[in-house]
């Protein structure tokens, strides 16, 4: 069982270096599809997103009953879409790698609670989860936000709400196609003996995918911002950096953001 997710764990992080990544010619078909792509697009990203989705895998991970299940994701989709509408339309923006790096740090943090680490080595009572899922909700909008800032929203404001209002509903028709397999899968697993055994390995893999996801996010952004520090000139720095945005693109036409 733990040869299986650590080999899962290794699986999705060959993927997690290239999940975003927008091409000119895409750019111009946001225009010309009209908020039906932007559905679409929004839809796609939350599907591709493994670092919301992880955070949602320890959410839900211990929720037995259906009013819990949607109270959690109601709340996490409260605060993600505040954010992302907001922070759109207003134009408020921030380094993604940084914004990727605390949402990383939001899948370690919902493992390390799954499995009572604040009882068990900080001796501590866990924050309450209601309030915490809500805050990372809100971080993880900043961050779907500053994706879509990158696409062409249009010249007015009503386009561009119309457009930002259409990428979030495709996020949540993403989130809820996404959720069906998970909860699925979870249903079943909990019915096991040996669920709450492996429950505290899953966890542990699910911190350690979080962790590397955040080195990833530091790693890109230290790239961007201090490229002699890593001993190249510039050009070839640069050049380093053009080959990584031509591999995001590929990803982005397989249905990326």
């Amino acid at each position: 069982m733990k040869k299986f997710l650590v080999l899962g764990v290794l699986v999705l992080f060959s993927t997690f270096a290239y999940a975003h990544g927008i091409s000119a010619d895409d750019k111009q078909a946001m225009l010309d599809g009209g908020n039906l792509r932007y559905i679409w697009l929004g839809a796609t990203h939350m599907l591709t997103g493994y670092d919301h989705l992880l955070f949602l895998l320890g959410v839900v991970f211990f929720l037995n009953t259906f009013k819990d299940i949607v109270k959690f994701v109601s709340v996490f989709t409260l605060g993600h879409s505040i954010t992302l509408i907001l922070a759109t339309f207003m134009g408020i923006n921030a380094n993604y790698y940084l914004i990727d790096a605390v949402i990383a740090m939001s899948v370690i943090y919902k493992a390390f609670d799954n499995n009572k680490g604040f009882e068990n080595y900080l001796h501590v009572k866990s924050p309450n989860l209601l309030w915490m899922v809500l805050l990372f909700g809100l971080i993880h909008g900043f961050g779907l936000s500053t994706r879509l800032q990158q696409l062409p929203l249009g010249e007015n404001n009503l386009d561009i709400l119309l457009r930002i209002i259409s990428f979030n509903i495709g996020v949540e028709f993403g989130q809820v196609l996404a959720l069906i397999p998970i909860l699925f899968i979870l249903m079943i697993w909990r019915q096991k003996t040996s669920f709450m055994q492996h429950s505290k390995v899953a966890n542990h893999a699910l911190m350690f995918a979080g962790f590397m996801l955040l080195l990833m996010q530091l790693h890109g952004y230290l790239h961007t911002t201090n490229e002699e520090e890593f001993g190249f000139n510039k050009d070839a720095h640069t050049h380093i950096h053009m080959d990584m945005e031509a591999e995001k693109i590929k990803q982005y036409s397989h249905g990326s953001l």
